[in-house]
């Protein structure tokens, strides 16, 4: 049943709660930490949870030996790392902006906080330096490349509202960086080490004149490290040459490389609808929109265990036999469909759909869109035999209704 075969017996549907709900894999997580860990040991670089991505805590136990700390975009996600990340973890922040009552509290949370201007850095430098706490301060930076080809996701695109702009620091003049200790960049999404060296290359060939005023650089996110295929010895390479060349500490901050593939997002068919003049719909009690908006947003087509893709990317070549079906949501948004698919036999009313790589951006970002229930958040263990399933949260009406008023 998993994609990865790394445990193909489990049953990720077999948990005895009304659906929709996600489930999250314990040894999943485990079997990507241990990739971080040994780059962690190779390199010397920090490893962060980016939580913008991942912030499922019931599962932190299984992230929190492994890494060095988090990254927070928000004074709440600063808050979450400290209460499951305080103890001998770091807690770093970026926002493109932060007001005075964020910054009063983040100067009590955070170890490191990066801003995204000299303008915010010059606002909030007295805060920081009299707060009674060594904070190390940041500066992000704008290196005007990337090869994100969705503007969407694109950090670098000449409307962008992230980062310093080589010539911004110029016109600064000498002491531009007075206070700063580290740069960060973030250009990628959902890219391999091969990027990453063309886009380390362009920041040396910009931000290399600034190099010897600072002591750490943070190469941001999106980075695949724990991806099938990922060059992870030329990941390696990359960060050990920087740091020899330029004696530089590294940090990385992805957050999707922690769960890729780790959890699952259960489901119930309510309905087949026929189609006469296509593909017949099936209508499922969960939502793309909701529940997994990057379905939409990216867009992608996620995998369902023991079915196929029916587009032409799918990994393994379409047969002619088999059933096929479009997946639709259960709101009224004509759009919301997950996906269309082949299936090895006719799918029932009642039966239960399975949908890989849900841990990432799905927990974090759902919404009650439609009044439709959030899912219910429940982990598991698949290489410990007969472990039982820990619920941890199912959520209800209150739920929606106490966010709204």
């Amino acid at each position: 049943m998993n994609p990865l075969n790394t445990y193909p017996n489990f049953d990720y549907s077999a948990v005895e709660i009304k659906t929709p709900y996600y489930i999250i894999d314990r040894a999943l997580i485990r079997r990507n930490m241990d990739i971080l860990a040994d780059v962690q040991k190779r390199t010397g670089a920090k490893i962060l949870l980016a939580l913008k991505a991942f912030s499922t805590w019931g599962v932190f136990d299984e992230i929190s030996p492994y890494i060095s700390g988090v990254a927070a975009s928000s004074l709440n996600e600063a808050r979450l790392g400290q209460d499951y990340f305080g103890r001998g973890k770091e807690i770093h922040v970026y926002s493109p902006a932060y007001s005075d009552a964020e910054m009063d509290q983040l100067c009590r949370i955070a170890d490191h906080i990066i801003f995204n201007s000299l303008e915010q850095w010059k606002r909030f430098r007295p805060k920081v330096e009299k707060c009674g706490r060594k904070i190390q301060v940041g500066l992000r930076i704008n290196p005007e490349y990337s090869e994100v080809q969705l503007e969407i996701y694109n950090p670098c695109t000449t409307r962008s509202r992230f980062g310093v702009r080589l010539e911004g620091l110029i016109d600064a003049g000498d002491n531009a960086l007075d206070g700063i200790d580290g740069f960060h960049f973030h250009t990628m999404c959902q890219q391999g080490s091969d990027v990453l060296q063309r886009t380390v290359d362009v920041v040396c060939e910009r931000f290399e004149r600034y190099f010897d005023q600072i002591k750490w650089i943070n190469f941001g996110g999106g980075h695949h490290i724990t991806r099938k295929g990922y060059d992870v010895d030329r990941l390696c390479r990359i960060i050990n040459d920087f740091h020899s060349k330029y004696h530089l500490d590294i940090i990385l901050e992805p957050g999707e490389t922690h769960v890729i593939h780790t959890g699952f997002l259960v489901a119930t068919v309510l309905d087949v609808i026929e189609n006469p003049n296509g593909i017949d719909v099936l209508i499922v009690d969960t939502s793309a929109a909701a529940h997994m908006p990057d379905v939409l947003e990216m867009p992608y087509t996620p995998e369902i265990l023991g079915a196929r893709r029916n587009i032409e990317d799918a990994d393994a070549p379409l047969e002619e036999s088999g059933f096929k079906y479009i997946v639709g949501s259960k709101t009224c948004l004509s759009g919301d469909n997950i996906g269309e698919y082949i299936f090895p036999k006719a799918v029932k009313i009642g039966d239960r759909l399975v949908f890989d790589d849900m841990s990432q951006y799905t927990t974090c970002k759902n919404t009650t869109f439609n009044g439709i229930e959030l899912p219910s958040i429940v982990s598991c263990d698949s290489s410990v035999p007969g472990d039982t399933f820990r619920v941890h949260r199912i959520f209800d009406y209150n739920d929606f209704r106490n966010r709204l008023s």
